[in-house]
């Protein structure tokens, strides 16, 4: 089941996003942003209401929305629990009124199949870089930029 994440989330959340972020997959969240942004996340929860999987929809400017922090537990993937998450927030940013979605990620292929496009990183504001100050990988950024119109 997909649902908006609660405050007793952040630490499954916290927990999730700094597994895959040791494994360089994508970039870890410190407790605090994750307080400061928990409208952004939806999470996908197990029969036991176990955080399982977690999605990110970012407001980046008035007509782009960003899709991140998107991870699946090693033990469910596999089972579109990742393709879900996306469709969910591609939701979202339709109900707020926002058409065009984008990406940065290590797995262009899984995000070709739901419809997004590869995109020079240059196309996309200046205001999206923010978070790239965070990452241990700047400013040798090796993700691929996607971007989904809807």
């Amino acid at each position: 089941m997909i649902r908006k994440a609660k405050i007793g989330d952040i630490h499954s959340i916290h927990s999730i996003l700094a597994h895959f972020g040791e494994k360089g997959l994508l970039l870890p969240r410190p407790l605090s942003d994750l307080y400061d942004h928990l409208r952004d996340y939806a999470v996908y929860v197990d029969d036991e209401e176990r955080v399982v999987g977690i999605v990110a929809l970012h407001i980046s400017w008035e007509d782009l929305a960003e899709i991140r922090s998107l991870a699946v537990l090693e033990s469910h993937q596999g089972k579109g629990i990742g393709r879900a998450l996306v469709e969910f927030a591609v939701s979202e940013a339709l109900t707020l009124g926002i058409y065009r979605v984008f990406t940065l990620t290590y797995q262009p292929g899984f995000f070709e199949k739901i419809g997004f496009k590869e995109v020079d990183k240059k196309v996309l504001p200046h205001k999206v870089w923010a978070d790239c100050l965070k990452c241990p990988k700047f400013p040798d950024c090796d993700e691929t930029a996607m971007l989904l119109q809807l």
